[in-house]
């Protein structure tokens, strides 16, 4: 995997945790102002707007850059638009970035070992 498909990888799962506790807010913020005065609706959605939108644009880099099938894919957008999808897709990712890193190191022992040999 090259550094900017890495990076895009990166951006994606650094923003999923964070537009996931977005949107638990203003769930809550939801039903805040519908049982009490409290009403944060209006801040949260942009916030939450403001996330969803880097999501999904960082959602769109990536599959450009890794090539995911459409299942995959459609799995990430779809962890997106679910209350607690963004601590899942955050875990799917950090342990893909790693894989690929892992992956990567082997190839790169196995092409130096048949340099060497």
């Amino acid at each position: 995997m090259d550094t900017k498909t890495a990076s895009a990888l990166n951006r994606l799962r650094l923003v999923s945790a964070p537009e996931a506790v977005s949107f638990l807010i203003l769930l809550v913020c939801s039903v805040l102002k519908r049982t009490t005065d409290f009403d944060a609706v209006r801040v949260m959605g942009y916030v939450h707007a403001a996330f969803f939108l880097l999501y999904v644009l960082f959602w769109l880099d990536a599959w450009n850059r890794t090539k995911w099938p459409l299942g995959r894919a459609a799995l990430y957008f779809l962890l997106s638009v679910l209350p607690t999808g963004g601590f899942f897709a955050e875990r799917r990712l950090r342990r893909e970035a790693e894989d690929s890193v892992i992956a990567a190191r082997a190839r790169k022992e196995l092409k130096e070992g048949v340099v060497e040999a």
